[in-house]
């Protein structure tokens, strides 16, 4: 099989077996049921088991869990525990995604644009859902700004922000994660183990980071919803 740009890549598994029995599915969206069905599992190995003295896989989902929710309602506010749920999925399935790119075998669903813009538009609409919700037909005053003379100007530069949110989230996401897929792509051809392995921390890191970066952008956005217009 070939990446973007002619280069090699790595035998990928689940699209191999996924032809093998007929199933015709695009890589990305075999990848992104399998995060899925990983998430599903640890989930409930987590929550059948919770124990007061946790061991370590409820202890790894406590500290991320935990750590997010306080970061969250630190921003946020109280109101911010109503969105949380959220937040944490999408962290969570966004860094399991990423960190799929480094297992031999596999590729990250986010090095595809499709299952970016997908998460993107839904955190465009799920936005506006809760600033409509909780404001009703005064949602639109966070789009007229603070002066009323410029409230015309401001809504149409305000409609334009907002709409560009969804694609710049697309593309943050997808411009990094793909450029680190073809780069290990080149050093594995390159430089087999010696400069690959040292990479996988760096890449690591760098998934971590980006996975956290959407999720600070989405509470953003819900946290301008929520709060009222000035």
């Amino acid at each position: 099989m070939a990446a973007a740009g002619g280069l090699p890549h790595p035998l990928l598994i689940l699209p191999e077996l996924a032809q093998a029995v007929g199933l015709h599915v695009p890589n990305h969206v075999l990848f992104t049921w399998f995060t899925m069905a990983v998430l599903i599992v640890l989930s409930l190995m987590v929550s059948r088991k919770i124990q007061m003295v946790p061991g370590h896989l409820q202890n790894f989902f406590e500290m991320i869990i935990g750590g997010l929710e306080d970061f969250t309602v630190g921003n946020i506010g109280e109101a911010g525990r109503k969105v949380f749920p959220l937040l944490a999925t999408l962290f969570l399935f966004i860094w399991f995604m990423n960190m799929q790119g480094l297992v031999p075998g596999f590729d990250a669903p986010t090095a595809n644009v499709n299952t970016n813009a997908a998460m993107a538009i839904f955190v465009f609409l799920y936005y506006n859902y809760w600033g409509i919700r909780t404001h009703g037909f005064g949602y639109i005053k966070h789009f007229m700004g603070p002066v009323a003379a410029l409230a015309p100007l401001m809504f149409i530069l305000e409609i334009v922000s907002h709409l560009a949110r969804p694609l710049s989230l697309t593309l943050r996401l997808f411009g990094n994660i793909r450029g680190e897929e073809i780069v290990l792509v080149l050093l594995f051809t390159l430089a087999p183990v010696v400069s690959t392995i040292p990479m996988y921390f760096l890449f690591g890191l760098a998934k971590t980071i980006q996975a956290f970066i959407f999720f600070i952008l989405a509470m953003i956005y819900l946290k301008g919803s929520l709060e009222h217009a000035h």
